[in-house]
């Protein structure tokens, strides 16, 4: 079994940005993002259950999840909320585990946006939090993905507040920074799992 690093932190944080550090030093990246998407792809058991509950309108014209129009939607509605996570958190529980498992670099990475919230850090020898002020978040979102602030607003009210994120790190990169500073902290810690991830194999 890897030694697992989770990677977490609120909406617009950058924790694509890391990983991507991570990932460029020969590490193992496994994005819940992408999990999630593909357990909702045409043909999927998990899209036909999405179709089921909500109609054919939260499609797009290719037939693929409209997810802007699901997300706008299950922040406004906290039961279709519920239901939804009901209904893809497990799949995407059970194949972030196969992946972690299956991993061939000295540690993992297991990027999950919702770490903290769904209780995963269970699956991590440790927790990595990418941290900036909610300020940071609210520009970096509206900009990168065309919403007002308002809706940024309420994704940042259903997320764990930044001082409840940084309360389950073990570690944080501060990621209000220059590209050279980002990548300076993550070069020491990638430094510092390889060898905790080391000891744990010695001690196994």
């Amino acid at each position: 079994m890897a030694f697992v690093i989770g990677l977490t932190g609120g909406i617009g944080s950058g924790k694509t940005t890391v990983a991507n550090l991570f990932a460029d030093r020969g590490i193992d990246v496994i994005d819940a993002d992408i999990i999630a998407r593909q357990v909702v792809e045409p043909g999927t058991e998990g899209l036909a259950a999405i179709v089921d509950k909500f109609g054919a309108d939260i499609l797009d014209a290719q037939g693929m999840l409209d997810r802007a129009k699901l997300r706008a939607y299950i922040f406004s509605t906290p039961d279709a909320k519920e239901w939804l996570n009901a209904l893809l958190h497990p799949t995407i529980r059970l194949e972030m585990l196969r992946q972690t498992q299956q991993a061939t670099s000295p540690y993992c990475m297991l990027v999950v946006p919702l770490l903290i919230e769904n209780g995963l850090q269970s699956l991590c020898d440790r927790v990595l939090v990418v941290d900036v002020s909610e300020q940071t978040q609210i520009e970096r979102t509206t900009q990168r993905d065309n919403v007002d602030e308002t809706q940024v607003k309420n994704i940042l009210k259903a997320q764990a507040s930044r001082k409840e994120r940084l309360s389950f790190a073990d570690d944080v990169v501060e990621n209000e920074c220059s590209n050279e500073e980002l990548n300076a902290q993550v070069a020491a810690l990638h430094s510092q799992y390889v060898a905790l991830a080391g000891k744990q194999r010695e001690s196994s």
